[in-house]
């Protein structure tokens, strides 16, 4: 499990609150993340409703839903985490507007593409393999998670793509707070061994959507999602990236009722658009 030369960040103003953080859900798969100082944006969508992506092989899926913000609205961002390089999770938008030396923690393939876009702080990550960022009194440890966007030969058309597991810790090496991002991934072999190597896990999000390309199952639908719940078993799990797009086929009330039939209702927390979940960390990590 080997890092990257670790990164260093100017120092915050004031002493972050150990205690505090907050998930903020834009839409799709875009969310804020603040915790221990860090601000972090996920797979950056800032289309509009009615606009339309493309996602390869003459595949275009129309958005049917609107960010919670616009990227003009965001606050001083840190870094991005981007699970793959398809446009309904790094668009045209932000590969307009995005500061270009602003880091991102990505696959060697998305690090290569942007590259050619101007982006110059790309930190690209084999699976298993870590990126450390430090901001002030904390570190964050972002380690590449194994992701499979398709069952199969078809995973060799899409993409490639990874999962996140973001650790932050002390600079002593104390763990505070486990969060996994799923990436968009179908349910494979590979995620159990996931929780075998990092458990614990305190939040998850969960790429869901069903999404289907070319009739093809390409992301976890509502009985992938509840079984992704099982095998990673975080304390929280919220799902995003559920009614974006037009090839988008498994809404998210399909999840909540699987979720309810599986009996994991405690476990799961539920965003709308522009939406915050608020979490406390336990005070025994965050001292």
């Amino acid at each position: 499990m080997a890092d990257a030369h670790e990164l260093v960040l100017p120092s915050p103003r004031s002493k972050p609150d150990l205690r505090l953080g907050s998930i903020f859900f834009i839409g799709t798969a875009t969310t804020l993340i603040r915790y221990a100082g860090f601000t972090i944006l996920t797979d950056p969508n800032f289309l509009h409703r009615h606009e339309r992506v493309r996602l390869g092989y003459g595949l275009r899926s129309k958005r049917l839903t609107d960010p919670a913000l616009d990227i003009d609205e965001l606050p001083p961002i840190d870094l991005v985490v981007l699970s793959h390089y398809h446009e309904d999770h790094f668009d045209r938008v932000a590969e307009r507007k995005l500061d270009k030396t602003l880091p991102i923690v990505t696959t060697k393939h998305a690090a290569r593409s942007l590259s050619k876009h101007g982006f110059t702080a790309t930190h690209a990550l084999d699976t298993w393999h870590s990126q450390t960022i430090v901001k002030g009194p904390t570190r964050l440890r972002i380690t590449s998670m194994p992701g499979e966007h398709g069952p199969g030969i078809v995973t060799r058309l899409l993409p490639p793509v990874m999962g996140s597991m973001l650790d932050f810790e002390t600079l002593s090496g104390n763990l505070l707070l486990r969060l996994y991002i799923t990436g968009d991934t179908l349910i494979h072999k590979r995620l159990h061994e996931i929780p075998r190597r990092y458990p614990d896990i305190d939040l998850a999000l969960l790429h869901l959507g069903g999404t289907r390309a070319f009739g093809i199952l390409v992301t976890m639908d509502d009985k992938q999602g509840v079984e992704a719940i099982r095998i990673v078993d975080p304390t929280i799990a919220i799902p995003i990236h559920y009614n974006d797009y037009t090839v988008f086929r498994s809404p998210l009330a399909d999840f909540q009722r699987s979720v309810r039939e599986a009996g994991l209702e405690d476990k799961v927390r539920y965003l709308s658009h522009g939406e915050t979940y608020n979490f406390e960390v336990p005070r025994s990590r965050s001292r």
